[in-house]
């Protein structure tokens, strides 16, 4: 969807991720994102990884729901996925002075396949380089919960995916890096506190973008 008035020239687009470990609520959070602008006069895409065009949603297929594979693989479907999001829609959108919100972004390469999968930064910095060519989110919003805590709201959906059933450990991992690479660079990132009501995190969502606005 994008919203029927824009006050956005192309020097004035934006690019928000959404990250956090499963069962985070990061989605549920996006089309209030979106309704959230648009009623503010921009014009909105949303988007999510892997996925977003045709292609990336076959490798999605084959990622989320297929079966095991080598961490590697795992990680070069992932960046394979990543090039036709990113030509195909991100850049074009930005290009035309829309908002792009996107559920999950390069930060997730870092957290399950360097940190969660053993890869290493160093590896998925390598082909950041190659893919993204210097783009990166204006903003990042880090949706925090618990692993525990996470896990158990995944169980209520009554259906799991591979990154779902990796394990506590996994996510641990997954978790803390997501929270390193907020303090890193805290101008870029908002670390949301989702373990609270969908209220009062939407609440803090809407309050950070207010900044950007």
């Amino acid at each position: 969807m994008s919203a029927e008035v824009s006050t956005d020239s192309p020097g004035n687009s934006r690019f928000i991720t959404l990250e956090g470990v499963e069962g985070a609520g990061k989605s549920s959070q996006l089309p209030l994102i979106q309704s959230w602008l648009e009623k503010r006069g921009r014009s909105v895409i949303t988007t999510r990884e892997p996925g977003g065009t045709a292609l990336a949603e076959s490798i999605r297929s084959v990622l989320v729901d297929g079966e095991d594979m080598p961490p590697m693989s795992e990680l070069l479907l992932m960046f394979a996925a990543r090039c036709s999001h990113l030509e195909d829609k991100i850049r074009p959108a930005l290009d035309e002075g829309n908002w792009v919100i996107c559920d999950r972004f390069i930060d997730a390469s870092y957290a399950y396949q360097g940190a969660g999968r053993g890869l290493g930064e160093d590896t998925v910095a390598k082909l950041e380089a190659m893919t993204l060519q210097g783009l990166q989110p204006d903003q990042v919003f880090i949706f925090d919960i618990p692993v525990q805590a996470g896990l158990e709201r995944v169980a209520t959906r009554g259906e799991s995916n591979r990154f779902d059933v990796a394990g506590i450990d996994f996510m641990e991992k997954v978790r803390a890096c997501y929270l390193q690479r907020a303090a890193a660079a805290p101008g870029r990132y908002t670390v949301i506190d989702a373990s609270q009501d969908m209220q009062a995190v939407t609440a803090q969502v809407q309050h950070a973008l207010e900044k950007l606005l």
